[in-house]
């Protein structure tokens, strides 16, 4: 089976935790272990998230001084190859005999998408208001509140293709373990045809992975994340996870973009295109989730929820 992970920004730096390299080692550990059990059987392709490391780095060059800050294009790139090398070493220790390597890629985003004209992705630290205000004058920013402060806030427009897509299909096609579209992929936009340059926007991960996993031809979609499932009435009491759901079904709850909303979205738009199945739930039950056992699958129209246990978790 070929399957398409998303790893949740948990893999690398769980909440409240410092930034050290040494957290995030402990991290990336735990994550490859969850991954080990699946790579043993299964050609895998996985994908992570870099938020926390975008931020740190584009505080790094800020904090330094002596240099213009880079462009969120080249950040995103630098984290891409800092994160991948983390995964990439681990799974080489948790899987010697495994070929695994990282792939630096970028993704194609229309310079029309209406999400330029309306950035909301929150990067970068908090600011006083007075600092956001400046910064945004001298630097071209976009800013909005975030808690009691303000924080610098970047588009984040859909991926349409991901360009190292052939190099992707040929490592999976030899057996190699690929670790490639970090935090979204680094986002460009193309000119007169063939030319690319990147640009200051976000893509969102699990949107990235959808579309790999569709352009792979992937049997499953896997979005790793930090909860057990998806939840009808999230943060209430009412709260019940959502075991076995259609797309139509899932996308007639609401979800909050800044939380599941993505991951839901990602799920729906795969199974909806390939009818094959996605899975959200907790990275420690990445084995359950790709038996049926555990957190929200996600199944095309027409399987109930009691025609996916017996026809995906009871043969097993």
């Amino acid at each position: 089976m070929r399957i398409v992970v998303a790893l949740g920004g948990n893999a690398l730096l769980r909440r409240g935790e410092s930034m050290e390299q040494a957290a995030q080692e402990r991290n990336v550990a735990v994550a490859v272990r969850a991954l080990a059990a699946l790579a043993a059987d299964h050609e895998l392709v996985v994908t992570h998230g870099n938020g926390p490391q975008v931020g740190m780095l584009a505080l790094a060059h800020e904090a330094s001084g002596a240099v213009t800050p880079y462009s969120l294009d080249v950040v995103g790139a630098e984290s891409q190859g800092m994160i991948g090398f983390l995964l990439e070493e681990a799974v080489r220790r948790a899987l010697p005999a495994r070929e695994v390597a990282t792939l630096l890629t970028q993704v194609l985003v229309d310079r029309a998408d209406p999400a330029f004209a309306h950035p909301t992705k929150p990067i970068g630290r908090v600011y006083g208001e007075a600092e956001a205000r400046r910064l945004a004058a001298e630097r071209g920013w976009a800013v909005a509140p975030d808690g009691d402060g303000y924080r610098r806030v970047v588009s984040s427009p859909r991926p349409r293709r991901v360009l190292e897509l052939a190099a992707i299909r040929l490592l999976v096609h030899h057996g190699v373990l690929v670790i490639c579209a970090g935090g979204g992929g680094v986002p460009v936009v193309a000119e007169r045809g063939r030319s690319y340059y990147g640009v200051e926007a976000v893509v969102d991960k699990d949107l990235t992975a959808a579309l790999l996993a569709y352009e792979l031809h992937a049997d499953l979609l896997l979005l790793l994340t930090d909860v057990a499932a998806v939840e009808r009435g999230w943060q209430t009491p009412e709260a019940r996870a959502i075991r076995a759901v259609t797309p139509l079904a899932l996308r007639s709850e609401r979800f909050d973009a800044g939380t599941m909303g993505p991951k839901v979205e990602a799920a729906c738009s795969f199974v909806e295109r390939t009818g094959k199945r996605a899975a959200i739930g907790a990275l420690a039950d990445a084995r359950e989730l790709l038996l049926g056992r555990a957190g929200t699958a996600v199944v095309p129209e027409g399987i109930t929820p009691m025609s996916f246990w017996d026809e995906v978790v009871r043969p097993r």
